[in-house]
């Protein structure tokens, strides 16, 4: 049977554990408070004796598990970029942004896509496998570590689609929200979907603070079926009542993300149709200087399309903001990502 990784485990795992191998009670707080500090070497919990470091061993994955391969940061604004590698060999990337607040961290929540939106680099990288619930919670606790510093705030943005992998991610959630361990907030988690229906409702009914954000990127179903596949499966209509039925069950706002390429969805015709879809929903639409990689189709709007198209958002009574660029010459902006030494 293939060994769960350390930070899988809840504390309750961890007692049962305990429990199980004739520990005390109390090896279990200690085993917790190194894995919620980041530390999964167990040459380094020193406090833990050697025999059931042994047995731990031979039970869970750790420090073999997850390791940092690689690291870059932005000459323009320090953000940084780690290459995580995985026990299989799968590499997934994660992004720390430093804002006014403090850290945040953008984690992938898969290795690899199957989504397949044709401006992402992440969905040209192909797919590996669901992240597991530790994994995901491995991003943050390792960053945090690396930086030495706590990170503020989370968004499942990075590389895959998080509500393909909704089981992993609701653990996700759960682990690094619990008050034994990391506890940050809900309100300080955004979850970014690409609109895969049936889960938002899924996520919808569960009434959580996290916050929401649905990749848009098109006003209408002919464009968003060109640059998504997924609309093929669920249309505007579809999608736009499930974004309304989250914002009415949870009393939270919602946040569309709308790149702008050029020639594609950058005029006013496309503002004027964003605006008849998302008016009456408590919205905030976080236009995106769309991001380049080699091999993109697309190519990002001028300048001066953008601040058109934001002025027009303004016009309309939209709230709309442009997304500030971070770690573009690191390969870490939006739409970048790829699943690192792979390629």
């Amino acid at each position: 049977m293939t060994k769960r990784f350390c930070l899988d485990l809840d504390m309750e795992d961890i007692r049962s554990w305990c429990e199980e191998r004739s520990f005390p009670s109390y090896r279990a707080d200690q085993l917790f408070k190194w894995l919620s500090s980041g530390v999964i070497d167990l040459d380094e919990m020193t406090n833990i004796p050697k025999d059931m470091r042994s047995k731990l061993k031979e039970d869970f994955l750790f420090e073999n598990g997850m390791k940092i391969e690689h690291r870059f940061v932005s000459s323009i604004d320090g953000t940084v970029k780690l290459v995580f590698g995985m026990s299989d060999g799968h590499i997934i990337e994660t992004v720390i942004m430093r804002y006014k607040q403090g850290l945040s961290i953008c984690i992938s929540s898969q290795a690899g896509c199957r989504m397949g939106c044709t401006f992402c680099a992440s969905a040209h990288a192909g797919f590996g496998r669901n992240l597991t619930g530790g994994e995901m919670l491995g991003q943050v606790l390792l960053s945090q570590r690396f930086m030495n510093e706590r990170i503020r705030s989370v968004v499942v943005m990075g590389i895959g689609e998080p509500f393909d992998n909704y089981d992993n991610l609701m653990r996700f959630i759960r682990l690094v929200t619990s008050e034994e361990g990391n506890n940050l907030g809900a309100r300080h988690i955004t979850v970014s979907t690409c609109g895969l229906v049936p889960k938002m409702k899924e996520f919808t009914a569960l009434k959580s603070q996290v916050n929401l954000s649905v990749s848009l990127h098109a006003p209408n179903d002919e464009l968003r079926k060109k640059l998504m596949p997924v609309a093929n499966r669920y249309s505007l209509k579809e999608l736009i009542e499930a974004c309304d039925e989250y914002v009415k069950a949870t009393n939270r706002r919602i946040t569309f993300e709308y790149s702008l390429f050029k020639g594609v969805n950058d005029d006013e015709k496309s503002a004027r149709e964003l605006y008849r879809l998302l008016r009456g929903i408590h919205c905030h639409v976080n236009l995106i200087a769309a991001n380049e990689f080699p091999g993109s189709p697309y190519k990002r709007s001028s300048r001066e399309h953008i601040e058109s198209f934001r002025q027009l958002m303004e016009k309309y009574k939209i709230n709309a903001t442009l997304r500030r660029e971070m770690g573009t010459d690191i390969m870490a902006a939006c739409g970048q990502l790829r699943r690192g030494l792979e390629q």
